[in-house]
């Protein structure tokens, strides 16, 4: 039973650095076409031809934040006669309202189509967008959140990407960059989690199958399309990830513009950050569950793989590694009592040359872990450093770990729901200044 329990997670592991070295591939092919174009980026008075954009930010006790977002929106390179703007101040019990306000009736922005939604329903984040959805006038929705400080460009980049295929492309994501990466050893860490997820993996999902999944932010979707799907999910806890299945299952792609670049705030906090992850893999848990049934109906090959990459990620692999790692920290454990015990069994005991073969597996992981993120830190601009090398070696054994515990977290949370009928409590991130 020992032997097939380490024969099945190192089939895994070796499954998941296949994996991995596909959707490097990928990534670098992608990157190698794109650092071929030339763009050139047009004035808004030169974009008569561009379709009028409705955004909407949800924000709930953001006062800290919101009032630099709303400027940012309002001052993008696109035609500002276009850009419909809704803040919805979501049950706020602090100046978020306030800030709009005060911003609103600054000389700049008086003849602009902005309004504030001051809304007491509820739901959260998916309840304030499905309000605020009524209101929406335009032919595209784009969605920030309440820290974003997207770059001057970046909606003509979503709307320029969605304009290349407009009957194929449901929605279009850009990328999302953390403002605050250099504040501490997490904000480091996540920095490094982002850039390679969104310079490797959405790349390389994207060049390879033209697959695509909506971020929480930074992001545009098709007014009739939203509404035809019926809105946002108030029940779903990563309304992102089930929305982007509801699209794909209607014939529409989710296109990567990935010069459409957002800045946000990311947890400088254990506390913070381990809530917030917790939350979204528990969300991404039961999106999974909920559309496990795309696997054996007819649905298109791209729903599938699609659901096979989650499933993949969040219980296969996952499990793989904890399987792994249990048996080598237990039979470490025992190697060190041993050496004061002489004589004492290893509760896990195998074949020699499985040993060889794990940990060369190990090793291989490891090793494209390190070349993943510096791959991806070589394509964006200031970050292939020094110490931004030693710290992809070192986050490995530690920020990566984290991951374990916030699935085991989540996946037990879940459980509970399901037979509990608990209704999960949502939680929002909390903001800084600055």
């Amino acid at each position: 039973m020992a032997d097939l329990l380490l024969v099945l997670s190192i089939i895994s592991i070796w499954v998941a650095v296949f994996q991995s070295i596909l959707i490097m591939w990928g990534a670098v092919r992608f990157i190698f076409r794109q650092s071929s174009k030339d763009w050139d980026i047009p004035d808004s008075e030169k974009m008569e031809h561009f379709p009028r954009v409705t955004v909407m930010v949800p924000a709930h006790n953001e006062e800290l934040v919101i009032a630099a977002t709303a400027a940012n929106i309002l001052l993008l390179n696109y035609p500002k006669d276009k850009v419909q703007l809704i803040v919805i101040a979501d049950n706020c019990s602090d100046g978020t309202a306030g800030r709009l306000k005060e911003l609103k009736n600054k000389e700049v922005f008086r003849d602009r189509d902005f309004m504030i939604f001051e809304r007491t329903g509820t739901g959260g984040k998916s309840g304030a967008l499905n309000d605020a959805l009524e209101y929406a006038k335009n032919e595209w929705i784009c969605i920030f959140d309440a820290d974003a400080a997207p770059e001057r460009n970046a909606l003509y980049f979503l709307i320029e990407k969605a304009m290349e295929e407009p009957d194929a492309y449901g929605a279009v994501f850009g990328r999302n960059k953390a403002r605050n990466r250099g504040q501490n050893f997490l904000s480091k860490c996540i920095n490094l989690e982002l850039v390679t997820s969104q310079r490797i993996y959405h790349t390389g999902l994207w060049e390879l199958f033209k697959l695509g999944t909506i971020p929480g932010t930074n992001f545009i979707v098709k007014t009739d399309l939203i509404r035809e799907i019926g809105g946002w999910d108030t029940q779903a806890i990563t309304e992102d990830t089930a929305i982007s299945f509801e699209i794909l299952t209607r014939g529409q792609l989710i296109a990567l513009a990935p010069q459409a670049e957002a800045y946000q705030q990311e947890p400088e906090q254990l506390s913070v950050y381990l809530k917030q992850r917790e939350r979204w893999a528990k969300g991404n848990f039961s999106v999974v569950i909920d559309n496990i049934h795309h696997l054996f109906n007819r649905s298109s090959w791209r729903i599938k793989l699609h659901v096979l990459y989650y499933v993949a990620s969040y219980f296969w692999f996952m499990l793989a590694i904890i399987v792994s790692d249990t048996i080598f920290v237990v039979n470490l454990i025992y190697g060190v009592i041993a050496l004061f015990k002489p004589g004492l069994a290893m509760p896990f005991q195998f074949a020699d040359n499985l040993y060889v073969y794990l940990m060369i597996a190990w090793g291989l992981m490891y090793y494209l872990f390190v070349l993943q993120i510096n791959l991806a830190l070589a394509t964006d601009i200031g970050q292939s450093t020094m110490q931004n090398f030693i710290l992809s070696c070192i986050s490995y054994f530690t920020y990566a770990q984290l991951f374990l515990l916030i699935s085991l977290r989540a996946f037990y949370s879940m459980i509970v729901d399901k037979v509990t009928g608990r209704k999960t409590k949502w939680y929002k991130t909390q903001r800084f200044g600055g």
